[in-house]
């Protein structure tokens, strides 16, 4: 039973599909925190773990359920994040659990007994997401999703340099062991069916640096950037926006495809795009189902 300070409020889930920017926000800062509706990250993620003291943990968690037993209606995908399992975090989600938000995300985790451990605690109408932070959760990513539920996992770049004994000095634009870990984390996220998301650039207001990762990791396949303010989120969301033209081109890729399929024919010439065959077809499916 919650505490009789606590709110009754219990925010509806979130279905909106855009994921472009996930901002990270100090829950002891009250002034944030009460400006979420005005803020335009397609996520928000409260954050428990890395930049909250230990003395004031249990201040934060207890912030974080008065604001979410007050809060009907939100205009972005809200996040809690944890702190690891069995450094809190299992106290964390049991304590989250009476409230209404959309995912809890659980830092450092590891394996797949982690991730059933977080799932058996989580109330079931959460998602779960988890922080990639470690050599062992980078090697296993592909086979992580043990269930549904987990649906997100978050780069974050400095713990794992940090685990895999590699300086955060690699962290530049073409770094070719840089683009390999987030390759194979892109590639591995997709073959497990988990949504990838790319790490927080820390320097704040270099904001031109932070533009050419944005466009560096959308040649790449993400869709999705970590974002530390309003800044990096207008720039995010402007980056990673929906592409008008090639919405344009599916819907046409799509339509003269199955008319033509419907004749028998699954492979022919186009006045606008060239060849279209089943392949293309397919990706034009993808980018719509996208929108």
């Amino acid at each position: 039973m919650l505490p009789v300070h606590f709110g009754t409020a219990y925010k509806s889930p979130f279905k909106q599909p855009l994921r472009r920017s996930n901002m990270m926000l100090n829950p002891l800062n009250l002034k944030h925190l009460n400006r979420i509706d005005e803020m335009d990250a397609d996520m928000i993620t409260l954050n428990l773990e890395d930049a909250i003291a230990p003395s004031r943990k249990k201040e934060a968690l207890y912030t974080i359920g008065l604001f979410l037993s007050h809060m009907e209606h939100s205009n972005s995908f809200i996040i809690v994040r944890t702190n690891p399992l069995g450094e809190g975090g299992e106290e964390e989600i049991t304590f989250l659990n009476d409230f209404g938000f959309d995912a809890v995300r659980v830092a450092k985790i590891k394996n797949h007994t982690q991730i059933a451990q977080a799932l058996t605690l989580l109330e079931p109408g959460k998602e779960l997401h988890i922080s990639l932070e470690t050599k062992e959760a980078l090697q296993n990513l592909s086979t992580l999703r043990i269930d549904k539920r987990l649906t997100t996992a978050n780069l974050g770049i400095l713990d794992l340099l940090a685990s895999l004994g590699l300086p955060q000095s690699l962290i530049a634009l073409e770094n070719p062991a840089i683009d390999y870990i987030l390759s194979k984390f892109l590639v591995d996220a997709k073959t497990a069916g988990i949504h990838p998301v790319s790490f927080m650039f820390q320097d704040y207001h270099d904001t031109q640096t932070f533009r050419a990762w944005c466009e560096h990791e959308k040649m790449m396949g993400f869709e999705s950037k970590a974002c530390m303010g309003p800044k990096q989120v207008r720039i995010a969301n402007e980056v990673f926006r929906i592409d008008l033209n090639a919405i344009k081109r599916a819907r046409h890729i799509k339509e003269v495809f199955e008319a033509n399929a419907a004749k028998g024919i699954n492979g022919f010439m186009d006045d606008k795009y060239g060849f279209i065959d089943e392949p293309i077809y397919r990706d034009s499916l993808l980018i719509l189902n996208n929108i």
